[in-house]
């Protein structure tokens, strides 16, 4: 059961079939980048006020990606073939990302700070965008076969970041598959005085200019990690390549990587995935609660995208997740899509109605304290 509140039509989220667009099209009061999949209708209360949420979407049902893996494997048991590691992963990530991203912090150094500014958005930003989802596929272990391996390749991909995250990050993304909406164990959500603070477009202009900072110190405040050997593996190791970098070059490079890091988590247009992913827009089912995003940006975001593959199979690897939307297309096609990263943001901004309370959220289980995610 779900608590939708308020439903509007749809700006970011609009419909593939002719029938759904001429019903969206009459709610529509600014552009629209997110679209209804075949057979799928936008749902309106038939309010037309744009009032911003005060509460989060309580759900008192599961999640929805485990029944329908469930059911996916049941129709195509042959989707199991897609599942593990990505071979050429590692050889992308390293020639293609991180051997790239810290030359470009080396001969940027001299150049004017209007093409320092252009040349970190346009390029590093992007490499950086590419360089976090390259851990969240380790994180998966979806790069080699051990577990081990991914671990300590992560710090690899992690060296152009300039802080040590990788880690914190695994065993936070895991929880968020796991427990997906959980109240005080998912750290993806927004906590409550985010949402409180957060209500006109300066303040969520201001979010989105930050908001990987909101994901990087959310998490010690919800919910600690304890401390443990790959934790300070990730900051002997980092610590001393930002010391050799230093050494060698100086701290203008380590600048370029933070910098890059606020560039490629701020007002990026990779930057969308982290509000397309999970919010549900006022015109939508909240009982679908992640949505993909088909779009070319996936080919520089290691196709994170297709987020509800993603959550349904966490062991498909990147390059064969369009592989699982065609295999089950009966399970796929029906589902609301994101068109636009950009025009998510847009409409995150300058819509009333958007903000961080539109998530989906669950009660902790008695159980969790039992259970370890690694």
């Amino acid at each position: 059961a779900h608590d939708r509140g308020a439903s509007i039509g749809p700006t970011a989220f609009s419909a593939h079939t002719s029938q759904a667009t001429a019903r969206a099209l009459a709610l529509y009061r600014f552009p629209c980048c997110i679209t209804m999949g075949r057979g799928g209708s936008a749902s309106n209360s038939g309010s037309g006020a744009l009032e911003a949420r005060t509460d989060f979407f309580w759900d008192t049902s599961d999640e929805p990606h485990a029944s329908r893996r469930k059911a996916i494997l049941k129709a195509h048991p042959e989707v199991n073939k897609l599942m593990g590691p990505e071979w050429t992963s590692k050889y992308l990530c390293l020639f293609l990302l991180v051997i790239p991203q810290i030359v470009l912090s080396i001969v940027t150094v001299n150049l004017s700070w209007p093409a320092y500014v252009a040349v970190a958005w346009v390029f590093g930003a992007t490499i950086t965008q590419a360089l976090f989802l390259a851990i969240h596929e380790l994180a998966h272990n979806l790069f080699f076969k051990k577990p081990l391996h991914n671990k300590l390749f992560a710090m690899v991909a992690n060296f152009p970041i300039g802080i040590p995250y990788c880690v914190p990050f695994r065993g936070y993304h895991l929880e968020h598959h796991k427990f997906q909406g959980v109240d005080g164990i998912d750290t993806d959500i927004p906590s409550r005085a985010e949402a409180h603070l957060i209500k006109g477009p300066i303040s969520k202009t201001i979010w989105c200019c930050c908001q990987i900072l909101t994901y990087a110190l959310r998490p010690m405040f919800i919910k600690a990690q304890d401390l443990t050997k790959f934790h300070l593996l990730n900051w002997a190791v980092q610590l001393s390549f930002d010391g050799l970098v230093f050494y060698l070059f100086g701290w203008r490079p380590l600048f370029y990587f933070v910098f890059t890091i606020l560039l490629a988590g701020g007002l990026h247009p990779c930057a969308g995935h982290f509000i397309s992913e999970h919010y549900v827009f006022p015109h939508l089912d909240a009982t679908q609660e992640t949505y993909s995003y088909y779009g070319w940006l996936n080919l520089l975001t290691w196709n994170v995208g297709y987020h509800n593959e993603h959550h349904d199979f966490p062991y498909v690897p990147w390059s064969r997740l369009p592989a699982l939307k065609r295999a089950a297309p009966e399970f796929y096609d029906n589902l609301a899509v994101c068109d636009s990263w950009i025009g998510v943001i847009y409409d995150y901004i300058v819509r009333p109605e958007i903000g961080p309370f539109n998530r989906v959220k669950r009660k902790a289980p008695q159980v969790y304290n039992n259970l370890k995610v690694d």
